[in-house]
């Protein structure tokens, strides 16, 4: 009996051990990214998965783990804004027609891993088939497999024959699977409630054509201002945010105007849609590293030549109106349509966001507070401060001297206290 009791009470001790572990972390540098700059040797105290305290004085209880990061810069857990993790290209045609939603589901969590690893500890996927993304998400959430916190959006909605249609084939091509399409103001509000019911976080639709399809445009709208509006009152009714696609001129208008939350894309921006995401406070998540990758990729793969003449006219144009938009102080979230190229490559575009008009300050903080911000968990993520969760990486080096550390340099990251890489 008594050794019975030893060993429950053994039991029970590493319980309370295993349930209030301590982890104190050495930062030589810190990024202060609600201020904006740089602090020098900083102690961080992690509860669990939450950061308690932090400060130049912070003293290190006697039974902490300690994480010597002194040589290092240490930032928050970066967050991408605009994600389609669950898969990427590899074949135009294989892509469409060979692959099942199951070839999908069972590669995504190594997708999901790499962007973990690249020190992505926050995703929004904006639009995954057949509920793929939920299921990632949750499996996540549950400690099954190692990847980003995830914010998912479930089907990306858009009407008959628009961006979220498969186009350019015949009217005889039939797939028997979900989709997003949906027409009219009751279609649009059907389909953001459905997309709900099975666990969506935010609602994706879209506003305008795109480049990675076979429509004729690039930029028109492709809802009406009604259907616009109403996606996004129905979303609202079930506290939900929405992003719009939106390359073309009009389309961002509308957007902005039926109240979306941020502008994905934004290729033809214009002074009017500027003007008008400042005076509404909508972000603008842009996503101008991977016009590279589809002109130097995509051929290769098979994509049709239409396809890479439509990216050839958004590319250039896409990066001078950032340009605009940075100078004339629109909100910008970092989001790089990862899943375009090859996931684990997300800080690639730091060193485009600051060769078009942002400082690293800003392109840090773009990818940290203020996508917390636009995901709604400013109150828990985005900057290294007491009471948010213990996410965290950290770089070789200074990015503030040289932002694409971020992307070649990058040694530990910590994501809920655990962590995930420690070179």
């Amino acid at each position: 009996m008594k050794k019975l009791l030893c060993i429950l009470l053994s039991v029970m001790a590493f319980s309370t051990f295993a349930q209030n572990k301590i982890t104190a972390i050495k930062a030589g540098k810190l990024f202060d990214s609600e201020k904006g700059v740089f602090l020098n040797n900083q102690i961080i105290l992690i509860k669990d998965n939450l950061i308690t305290e932090v400060g130049s004085n912070v003293k290190i209880p006697a039974n902490a783990q300690l994480i010597d990061l002194s040589s290092k810069t240490v930032l928050p857990g970066l967050i991408d804004c605009h994600t389609h993790i669950t898969g990427q290209p590899e074949n135009y045609m294989e892509d469409l027609f060979r692959k099942t939603p199951i070839d999908i589901a069972i590669t995504s969590h190594i997708y999901a891993k790499r962007t973990l690893e690249a020190g992505f500890t926050t995703c929004r996927d904006v639009g995954a088939t057949e509920y793929v993304d939920i299921a990632l998400r949750n499996a996540i959430n549950a400690g099954k497999i190692p990847g980003p916190r995830l914010y998912v959006a479930g089907f990306f909605i858009g009407a008959t024959g628009s961006h979220g249609d498969l186009t350019g084939f015949s009217p005889y091509v039939h797939f028997q699977q979900e989709s997003g399409v949906a027409d009219g103001v009751d279609g649009v509000r059907k389909m953001v409630r459905k997309n709900i019911k099975y666990g969506a976080d935010l609602i994706k639709f879209g506003a305008t054509a795109g480049v990675l399809t076979e429509e004729e445009s690039v930029g028109a709208p492709q809802y009406s201002q009604e259907e616009m509006n109403a996606i996004v009152a129905e979303a609202a009714l079930w506290g939900k945010r929405v992003a719009a696609h939106a390359h073309g001129a009009e389309g961002i208008v509308m957007a902005v105007k039926a109240g979306v939350n941020s502008v994905e894309h934004g290729s033809f921006l214009t002074e009017e849609g500027i003007s008008l995401m400042k005076e509404k406070g909508t972000y603008l998540v842009a996503d101008i590293y991977n016009d590279d990758y589809i002109l130097s990729e995509y051929s290769k793969m098979g994509v049709p030549q239409k396809i890479i003449e439509k990216e050839k006219l958004v590319g250039r144009t896409q990066r001078e109106n950032f340009q605009k938009a940075a100078k004339a102080g629109v909100k910008i979230a970092y989001g790089t349509d990862s899943g375009v190229y090859p996931h684990g490559d997300n800080a690639k575009q730091f060193f485009y966001m600051v060769k078009f008009g942002l400082t690293p300050i800003q392109a840090m903080q773009a990818a940290t507070i203020n996508a917390a911000d636009l995901i709604g968990i400013k109150d828990k993520a985005g900057s290294i401060s007491a009471g948010k969760w213990a996410d965290l990486v950290a770089i070789d080096g200074d990015p503030q001297q040289d932002i694409t550390l971020i992307e070649k340099r990058l040694t530990f990251v910590m994501k809920d206290g655990k962590v995930y890489k420690n070179q």
